[in-house]
Protein backbone atom coordinates (compact mmCIF):
# COMPACT_ATOMS: atom_id res chain seq x y z
CA UNK A 1 0.00 0.00 0.00
CA UNK A 2 1.15 3.43 -0.92
CA UNK A 3 0.09 6.77 1.24
CA UNK A 4 -0.19 10.27 -0.30
CA UNK A 5 -0.09 11.73 3.17
CA UNK A 6 -1.38 15.21 2.29
CA UNK A 7 -4.56 13.62 1.27
CA UNK A 8 -4.51 10.88 3.22
CA UNK A 9 -6.03 8.76 0.74
CA UNK A 10 -4.60 5.04 0.42
CA UNK A 11 -3.72 3.59 -3.27
CA UNK A 12 -3.51 0.22 -4.05
CA UNK A 13 -0.68 -1.50 -5.75
CA UNK A 14 -1.68 -4.81 -6.49
CA UNK A 15 1.38 -7.10 -7.45
CA UNK A 16 4.11 -9.70 -6.75
CA UNK A 17 6.84 -8.97 -3.98
CA UNK A 18 10.34 -8.77 -5.53
CA UNK A 19 11.31 -12.43 -6.41
CA UNK A 20 14.23 -12.39 -4.06
CA UNK A 21 11.93 -11.03 -0.99
CA UNK A 22 9.89 -14.20 -2.00
CA UNK A 23 12.53 -16.63 -2.21
CA UNK A 24 13.67 -15.52 1.46
CA UNK A 25 10.17 -16.18 2.74
CA UNK A 26 10.09 -19.25 1.16
CA UNK A 27 13.55 -20.01 2.45
CA UNK A 28 12.78 -18.88 6.01
CA UNK A 29 9.33 -20.50 6.58
CA UNK A 30 11.31 -23.88 5.09
CA UNK A 31 13.73 -23.37 7.86
CA UNK A 32 11.41 -22.86 10.87
CA UNK A 33 9.17 -26.04 9.76
CA UNK A 34 12.45 -28.19 9.69
CA UNK A 35 13.97 -26.98 12.98
CA UNK A 36 10.16 -27.40 14.39
CA UNK A 37 10.10 -30.83 13.18
CA UNK A 38 11.21 -33.52 15.87
CA UNK A 39 11.75 -36.31 13.73
CA UNK A 40 13.80 -34.26 11.32
CA UNK A 41 15.97 -33.10 13.99
CA UNK A 42 16.43 -36.27 15.35
CA UNK A 43 17.67 -37.35 11.72
CA UNK A 44 19.76 -34.61 10.79
CA UNK A 45 21.15 -33.08 14.24
CA UNK A 46 20.97 -35.89 17.60
CA UNK A 47 21.50 -39.20 15.35
CA UNK A 48 24.79 -37.92 13.75
CA UNK A 49 26.21 -36.28 17.11
CA UNK A 50 25.73 -39.41 18.61
CA UNK A 51 27.66 -41.69 16.34
CA UNK A 52 30.63 -38.99 16.40
CA UNK A 53 30.43 -39.15 20.54
CA UNK A 54 29.37 -43.09 20.63
CA UNK A 55 32.11 -44.31 17.83
CA UNK A 56 34.86 -41.66 19.26
CA UNK A 57 34.54 -42.83 22.47
CA UNK A 58 34.00 -46.49 22.45
CA UNK A 59 37.24 -48.69 20.33
CA UNK A 60 33.92 -50.59 18.33
CA UNK A 61 35.48 -50.32 15.31
CA UNK A 62 39.14 -50.72 13.79
CA UNK A 63 39.37 -47.01 12.27
CA UNK A 64 43.00 -47.71 11.40
CA UNK A 65 45.87 -45.46 13.13
CA UNK A 66 45.46 -42.06 14.78
CA UNK A 67 42.55 -41.29 17.11
CA UNK A 68 39.30 -42.29 15.86
CA UNK A 69 37.19 -39.06 15.54
CA UNK A 70 39.82 -38.12 13.17
CA UNK A 71 38.33 -40.58 10.70
CA UNK A 72 35.02 -40.19 11.69
CA UNK A 73 34.80 -36.64 11.81
CA UNK A 74 34.93 -36.53 7.84
CA UNK A 75 32.17 -39.29 7.81
CA UNK A 76 30.13 -37.93 9.78
CA UNK A 77 29.92 -34.45 8.21
CA UNK A 78 29.59 -36.41 5.22
CA UNK A 79 26.44 -38.45 6.87
CA UNK A 80 24.94 -35.05 8.11
CA UNK A 81 24.62 -33.21 4.51
CA UNK A 82 23.69 -36.50 3.19
CA UNK A 83 20.49 -36.74 5.88
CA UNK A 84 19.89 -33.05 5.26
CA UNK A 85 19.93 -32.85 1.74
CA UNK A 86 18.87 -36.20 1.02
CA UNK A 87 16.46 -38.03 3.43
CA UNK A 88 15.13 -34.74 5.22
CA UNK A 89 14.15 -33.46 1.84
CA UNK A 90 12.65 -36.25 0.19
CA UNK A 91 10.44 -36.93 2.65
CA UNK A 92 9.31 -33.43 3.87
CA UNK A 93 8.91 -33.12 -0.60
CA UNK A 94 7.11 -36.23 -0.79
CA UNK A 95 4.66 -35.22 1.64
CA UNK A 96 3.57 -31.88 0.96
CA UNK A 97 3.28 -33.16 -2.93
CA UNK A 98 0.72 -35.83 -1.84
CA UNK A 99 -1.07 -33.31 0.78
CA UNK A 100 -0.91 -30.88 -2.68
CA UNK A 101 1.04 -28.31 -0.39
CA UNK A 102 3.51 -27.97 -3.70
CA UNK A 103 0.43 -27.74 -6.28
CA UNK A 104 -0.67 -24.60 -4.37
CA UNK A 105 2.38 -22.85 -4.03
CA UNK A 106 3.45 -23.94 -7.71
CA UNK A 107 0.18 -21.83 -8.19
CA UNK A 108 1.50 -18.67 -6.60
CA UNK A 109 3.44 -15.74 -7.87
CA UNK A 110 6.63 -17.50 -6.58
CA UNK A 111 7.78 -19.58 -9.79
CA UNK A 112 8.83 -23.50 -8.96
CA UNK A 113 12.29 -23.18 -9.69
CA UNK A 114 12.14 -20.04 -6.84
CA UNK A 115 10.64 -22.55 -4.69
CA UNK A 116 12.99 -25.31 -5.37
CA UNK A 117 15.86 -22.42 -4.70
CA UNK A 118 14.01 -21.37 -1.22
CA UNK A 119 14.36 -24.84 -0.39
CA UNK A 120 17.83 -25.55 -1.21
CA UNK A 121 18.64 -22.41 0.54
CA UNK A 122 16.97 -24.26 3.91
CA UNK A 123 19.28 -27.47 3.01
CA UNK A 124 22.04 -24.79 3.17
CA UNK A 125 21.32 -23.28 6.69
CA UNK A 126 20.24 -26.59 8.30
CA UNK A 127 23.91 -27.86 7.15
CA UNK A 128 25.99 -24.61 8.25
CA UNK A 129 24.34 -25.48 11.74
CA UNK A 130 24.85 -29.16 11.49
CA UNK A 131 28.37 -28.61 10.70
CA UNK A 132 29.13 -26.34 13.27
CA UNK A 133 27.68 -28.21 15.92
CA UNK A 134 29.47 -31.39 14.75
CA UNK A 135 32.68 -29.43 14.77
CA UNK A 136 32.74 -27.92 18.14
CA UNK A 137 31.82 -31.82 19.35
CA UNK A 138 34.60 -33.14 17.44
CA UNK A 139 37.07 -30.48 18.36
CA UNK A 140 35.49 -31.58 22.06
CA UNK A 141 36.39 -34.95 21.23
CA UNK A 142 40.33 -34.03 20.27
CA UNK A 143 40.07 -33.38 16.57
CA UNK A 144 42.91 -32.92 14.56
CA UNK A 145 41.58 -31.08 11.12
CA UNK A 146 44.33 -30.41 8.29
CA UNK A 147 44.08 -29.22 4.95
CA UNK A 148 42.82 -26.62 2.96
CA UNK A 149 39.17 -25.41 4.08
CA UNK A 150 38.55 -24.12 0.72
CA UNK A 151 38.31 -27.89 -0.49
CA UNK A 152 36.34 -29.09 1.86
CA UNK A 153 33.45 -26.50 1.32
CA UNK A 154 33.83 -27.24 -1.98
CA UNK A 155 33.09 -31.19 -1.48
CA UNK A 156 29.92 -29.94 0.99
CA UNK A 157 28.78 -28.04 -2.04
CA UNK A 158 28.71 -30.75 -4.30
CA UNK A 159 27.91 -33.13 -1.72
CA UNK A 160 24.90 -31.21 -1.11
CA UNK A 161 23.92 -30.66 -4.71
CA UNK A 162 24.48 -34.51 -5.68
CA UNK A 163 22.14 -35.59 -2.58
CA UNK A 164 19.62 -32.71 -3.16
CA UNK A 165 18.88 -34.10 -6.51
CA UNK A 166 18.53 -37.44 -6.01
CA UNK A 167 16.01 -36.11 -2.77
CA UNK A 168 14.39 -34.58 -5.01
CA UNK A 169 13.73 -37.06 -7.55
CA UNK A 170 12.96 -39.71 -5.04
CA UNK A 171 9.92 -36.76 -3.53
CA UNK A 172 8.99 -36.27 -7.02
CA UNK A 173 8.49 -40.04 -8.58
CA UNK A 174 7.61 -41.66 -5.62
CA UNK A 175 4.49 -41.83 -3.40
CA UNK A 176 5.10 -40.04 -0.02
CA UNK A 177 4.67 -43.72 1.88
CA UNK A 178 7.13 -44.99 -0.46
CA UNK A 179 9.50 -42.09 -0.34
CA UNK A 180 9.25 -42.61 3.67
CA UNK A 181 10.37 -46.06 4.05
CA UNK A 182 13.09 -45.78 0.90
CA UNK A 183 14.62 -42.48 2.41
CA UNK A 184 15.12 -44.02 5.21
CA UNK A 185 16.61 -47.42 3.94
CA UNK A 186 18.90 -45.49 1.96
CA UNK A 187 19.99 -43.70 4.98
CA UNK A 188 20.81 -46.68 6.98
CA UNK A 189 22.45 -48.74 4.10
CA UNK A 190 24.37 -45.58 3.05
CA UNK A 191 25.61 -45.08 6.72
CA UNK A 192 26.99 -49.28 6.68
CA UNK A 193 28.45 -49.16 3.25
CA UNK A 194 29.52 -45.67 2.20
CA UNK A 195 32.75 -45.40 4.54
CA UNK A 196 31.08 -43.02 6.65
CA UNK A 197 31.70 -45.22 10.35
CA UNK A 198 33.12 -48.70 8.74
CA UNK A 199 36.69 -48.27 6.15
CA UNK A 200 36.14 -49.62 2.81
CA UNK A 201 39.46 -51.14 3.11
CA UNK A 202 37.08 -53.54 5.58
CA UNK A 203 34.88 -54.26 2.64
CA UNK A 204 36.05 -57.21 -0.10
CA UNK A 205 37.75 -55.95 -3.54
CA UNK A 206 34.59 -55.81 -5.86
CA UNK A 207 32.87 -54.69 -3.16
CA UNK A 208 34.75 -52.03 -2.29
CA UNK A 209 34.92 -50.81 -6.09
CA UNK A 210 31.35 -50.41 -6.39
CA UNK A 211 31.22 -48.35 -2.91
CA UNK A 212 33.80 -46.11 -3.82
CA UNK A 213 31.45 -44.84 -6.69
CA UNK A 214 28.52 -43.88 -3.97
CA UNK A 215 28.27 -40.13 -3.82
CA UNK A 216 28.33 -40.58 0.35
CA UNK A 217 31.83 -42.60 -0.31
CA UNK A 218 33.26 -39.80 -2.48
CA UNK A 219 32.16 -37.06 -0.09
CA UNK A 220 33.73 -38.66 2.98
CA UNK A 221 37.06 -40.03 1.44
CA UNK A 222 37.27 -36.97 -0.10
CA UNK A 223 36.55 -34.93 3.55
CA UNK A 224 38.68 -37.57 4.77
CA UNK A 225 41.73 -36.93 2.49
CA UNK A 226 42.07 -33.33 3.02
CA UNK A 227 40.57 -33.13 6.92
CA UNK A 228 42.78 -35.94 8.08
CA UNK A 229 45.26 -36.38 5.72
CA UNK A 230 46.23 -32.68 4.16
CA UNK A 231 45.49 -33.68 0.64
CA UNK A 232 44.91 -31.56 -1.86
CA UNK A 233 41.92 -31.22 -4.27
CA UNK A 234 40.22 -34.51 -4.75
CA UNK A 235 39.68 -34.75 -8.15
CA UNK A 236 38.35 -38.29 -8.21
CA UNK A 237 35.90 -37.39 -5.45
CA UNK A 238 34.73 -34.59 -7.31
CA UNK A 239 34.57 -35.76 -9.97
CA UNK A 240 32.13 -38.53 -8.71
CA UNK A 241 29.73 -35.90 -6.91
CA UNK A 242 29.30 -33.82 -10.01
CA UNK A 243 28.20 -36.73 -12.09
CA UNK A 244 26.01 -38.08 -9.72
CA UNK A 245 24.70 -33.94 -9.37
CA UNK A 246 24.34 -33.85 -13.33
CA UNK A 247 21.75 -37.34 -13.40
CA UNK A 248 20.29 -36.29 -9.98
CA UNK A 249 19.46 -32.69 -10.71
CA UNK A 250 19.00 -33.45 -14.65
CA UNK A 251 16.47 -36.57 -14.45
CA UNK A 252 14.61 -34.92 -11.21
CA UNK A 253 14.09 -31.90 -13.15
CA UNK A 254 12.48 -33.96 -15.83
CA UNK A 255 10.79 -36.22 -14.21
CA UNK A 256 9.25 -34.68 -10.88
CA UNK A 257 5.55 -34.68 -10.72
CA UNK A 258 4.08 -31.67 -8.89
CA UNK A 259 0.47 -33.30 -7.90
Amino acid sequence: MSTTAAEGVFTPKPGAAPLPRMIRAQALLETKMLLRNGEQLLLTVIIPTLLLVLFSAVDIIDTGKGKSVDFLAPGILALAVMSTAFTGQAIATGFERRYGVLKRLGASPLPRWGLMTAKTCSVLVTEVLQIVLLTVVAFALGWSPHGNPVWVVLLLVLGTAAFSGLGLLMAGTLKAEATLAAANLVFLLLLVGGGVIVPLEKFPGAVQSVLQLLPISALSDGLRDVLQGGAGLPLTDLGILAVWTVLGLGTAAKLFRWE
